[in-house]
């Protein structure tokens, strides 16, 4: 029995395991590496058609906790574990024709493995419409299997693209609307996970044609200053702009997103993304709703892997099986949002007298 097949969204998956639109996913080297390693699928770095040209500095930092004076700092010290990753990194700067022959060797070498295109197009005109429809049925006429559209990269420069737009239900369901008219393939949605409207927003993309959502991207955020040299820990010329923050310290806000949209939308697709380190964050976003797992952060910081965690990928499937055959469980699916009943609104908990019943009044 392979335990760790799984369909998601239509599509054969041979482990729910992939690597997320970001620098693992950059090149066609690293994600023929990446299917070597094991990795069910891959979503490519956001392909787009705008030039794009990254900060003259890093573009990636790693920030590191200790439990002695346990600040957050990307600076190195003994005896420091991982808390996050923060990014300003645009999109692909590859451009689309020389993506497209490498998509088509890449799914002619591993066929059984799922190839997602992530693409990003502006919003507001004919003309951006159509380069979304050009960028998917480029990505689906060399092989790729589904397009994940992203609405939710914390740092563009315009204001019509990435999480700029993901609140906008208009905009979501055109997008949709020019997509889902170009293609016939799972187009996955992913949105900012940071917006009050996130289930709005994925209501709006569900009924407009996706098949998933994907949740979630980085959180925007700002790297430290430090205090003696009053430099920010990243910047350039002394600037800083708003990043992401990903890595095992977004994990628990990704939870409560995944578990938002699962109880809205509890028939719904989500691909879960943000802190997945090990066998346990995984189950957690499984039995949250997720039908499947990004992994980014942890691919990254893997030495020796070309940031596309060899070692790792080996050690998710190798748990996830463990944990399945233990418990005679035959697939991911029979735990799949085994945790959404029992999240409440707070009044449901119980209390201390047993008689609450939520709120509070003011003494008149």
């Amino acid at each position: 029995m392979d335990r760790l097949a799984t369909t998601f969204t239509g599509l054969n998956f041979v482990n729910p395991f992939i690597l997320a639109s970001a620098p693992p996913t950059e090149s066609k080297r690293k994600i023929l590496r990446a299917f070597e390693a094991g990795w069910g699928g891959v979503v490519t770095k956001t392909i787009g058609l705008h030039p794009v040209e990254n900060v003259a500095g890093p573009k990636t930092i790693y920030q590191r906790a200790s439990d002695i004076k346990p600040y957050v700092s990307r600076m190195k010290r003994e005896d420091t574990v991982s808390h996050s990753s923060w990014n300003w990194e645009l999109i692909s700067d590859q451009p689309l024709d020389i993506w497209l022959p490498d998509l088509e060797e890449i799914k002619t070498t591993y066929p059984d493995r799922m190839v997602i295109a992530s693409i990003m197009a502006g919003a507001g005109n004919d003309e951006e419409m159509e380069n979304w429809r050009k960028l998917a049925s480029a990505c689906i006429d060399v092989g790729c299997d589904a397009i994940e559209l992203n609405m939710s990269c914390p740092h563009m420069d315009r204001k019509d693209m990435g999480a700029n737009i993901a609140n906008d239900e208009e905009i979501i369901r055109s997008i949709l609307k020019a997509v889902t008219s170009a293609v016939n393939v799972p187009i996955w949605v992913k949105l900012t996970p940071s917006t009050a409207k996130l289930v709005d927003a994925a209501g709006a993309a569900y009924e407009a044609g996706a098949s998933s959502i994907s949740l979630c991207n980085t959180f925007p955020s700002l790297p430290l200053m430090d205090p003696e040299t009053m430099k920010f820990e990243v910047e350039v010329d002394g600037l800083v702009t708003s990043g992401g923050l990903g890595g095992l310290a977004i994990l628990h806000q990704a939870l409560q997103r995944v578990s938002d949209i699962s109880k809205a939308f509890p028939d719904k697709a989500i691909s879960g993304i943000g802190g997945i380190r090990g066998f346990r964050e995984a189950f957690n976003f499984i039995v949250h709703g997720a039908g499947n797992l990004q992994v980014c952060t942890a691919a990254m910081e893997e030495k020796g892997s070309g940031g596309v965690g060899v070692d790792l990928i080996q050690e998710l499937k190798h748990d996830l099986n463990d944990y399945l055959e233990r418990k005679e469980y035959s697939s991911i699916e029979e735990i799949r949002g085994l945790a959404r009943e029992r999240i409440v609104e707070h009044s449901k908990v119980r209390r201390k007298s047993g008689n609450y019943n939520g709120g509070y009044s003011l003494a008149s």
